[in-house]
């Protein structure tokens, strides 16, 4: 019987991931008293929406890359208190400039924290267990706006929006903390078996002191190919709607459906629970299931990312309702089909990067998912300035979700591992000669 201590490290890493998501969302659960405060029109308050996602954006890359080479641990551990000071001084900015700088700031410290998650189930989970470990985490960024939206919302409306600001920087702290005492590379746990270890190298896990050669010369050569191109449209078409409904959500239902900042939340959180629910069983169980079953891997994958994509479609129902059922009936549908397509898409580089790259193709891409936080709230914001009305809005993501669709049907050809250089390819043989 193996044990199950890679099933501990990926729940570490989804506590993570519901901090993460508290400390982005309180933003807009109390984007309405805090754009009173700041007297704030819609666009300005898209541009504060998506200051958070400037850096986080900017950084995939840069972080992927220092994971490859310093390795999941201290990246993530410098990661989490940055993070958490980040949150306290939110909580204190005094005005809309230093709000912005601590979003940035936020964005900073956990730009890392994906492609680190991504990397150590990498490391961690036999290729067959992959998608279910990946849609462990991943699905909480959705139970995280869940569970997160309404309680914030009952403590915005109780104490004022600082207060959410405070909540969320003791919850990092505490993870921080957490994360700093418990986690480490396999080779170097103590608390993991030698027979679940081999079980897990045996199983294609990667090695943790893997690194690829010139990180620039690595990223033009994963652009060269178009089953990454496939991914990365794929994956920011999902991200344009994903972070439409991540900033935007409450604010639509405290405007266009004239709801109290505390009803917003409770309303916001049925969406992301059908998410939640639909990634765990669907994204992750299901697709592993049919996969050990017999089923052709690529084939499996692409079925689900398209039909995911065909359900996120449900939006446009969203854009010609006034009735707040119908509108979240709409959003539910939508997100939980988009977010099956989340978690696969984050495996995917687990299966195509050469050796050493994991990090860095994982930057890559979700620098194209986290690019659309910079554009989605801001589009959104000068979309509804501009008429009034939400509709539009949506209309626009449907749109972006086809392109992401043809992407995934006609650029994903398979998911092999991409060669490595003809370089790396080399030093690899020359180091094989001198061992």
């Amino acid at each position: 019987m193996v044990k199950k201590r890679r099933w501990a490290v990926a729940s570490l890493i989804a506590v993570g991931v519901i901090v993460n998501y508290f400390d982005r969302i309180n933003m807009s659960v109390g984007i309405q008293p805090l754009s009173e405060e700041f007297n704030l029109t819609p666009g300005q308050l898209g541009i504060l929406l998506s200051a958070f996602a400037w850096s986080y954006a900017l950084l995939q890359i840069p972080a992927g890359v220092i994971l490859d080479k310093i390795g999941v641990k201290w990246v993530t551990r410098v990661g989490t208190i940055i993070w958490t000071v980040a949150c306290f001084l939110t909580a204190i900015a005094s005005g809309q400039g230093l709000v912005m700088l601590s979003r940035v700031l936020l964005g900073i410290g956990e730009a890392p924290y994906f492609p680190a998650a991504a990397k150590a189930v990498g490391q961690w989970f036999p290729r067959h267990e992959r998608a279910t470990a990946i849609s462990l985490y991943d699905a909480q960024s959705k139970l995280s706006n869940a569970i997160g939206t309404p309680i914030i919302a009952w403590i915005i409306t109780e104490w004022g929006w600082r207060a959410g600001f405070y909540t969320t920087a003791v919850l990092s702290l505490v993870y921080a903390v957490m994360f700093w005492v418990t986690y480490r590379d396999p080779h170097e746990d103590k608390q993991l078996s030698k027979e679940e270890y081999d079980y897990i190298v045996q199983g294609g896990a990667q090695k943790s002191d893997e690194t690829s050669g010139n990180v620039w010369k690595t990223i033009r050569y994963l652009l060269t190919k178009k089953k990454v191109w496939a991914t990365l449209i794929g994956f920011a078409a999902y991200g344009y709607s994903w972070f439409l409904f991540l900033t935007w959500l409450p604010g639509y239902l405290a405007t266009e459906m004239h709801m109290s900042v505390l009803k917003s939340g409770w309303y916001a959180a049925i969406p992301w629970i059908v998410g939640t629910i639909s990634e765990i069983v669907i994204g992750g169980w299901l697709v592993d299931r049919l996969i050990n079953k017999g089923g052709r891997a690529t084939r499996v994958r692409k079925t689900f990312l398209v039909i995911g994509m065909l359900l996120g479609l449900s939006v446009i129902g969203a854009a010609f309702t006034t009735n707040p059922n119908i509108a979240i009936l709409c959003i539910s549908i939508a997100l939980g089909g988009l977010v099956i397509t989340s978690s696969i898409a984050y495996s995917i580089p687990t299966f195509i990067a050469p050796p050493g790259t994991v990090g860095t193709l994982t930057g890559l891409l979700t620098f194209g998912n986290n690019s659309m936080a910079i554009v989605a709230p801001i589009v959104t914001g000068f979309i509804v300035q501009a008429t009034g009305s939400f509709m539009y809005a949506f209309l626009v993501a449907a749109l972006i979700l086809l392109a992401g669709i043809f992407s995934y049907l006609f650029l994903l050809t398979d998911l092999e591992p991409i060669e490595p250089m003809p370089e790396s390819a080399n030093n690899m043989r020359i180091h094989t000669k001198t061992h």
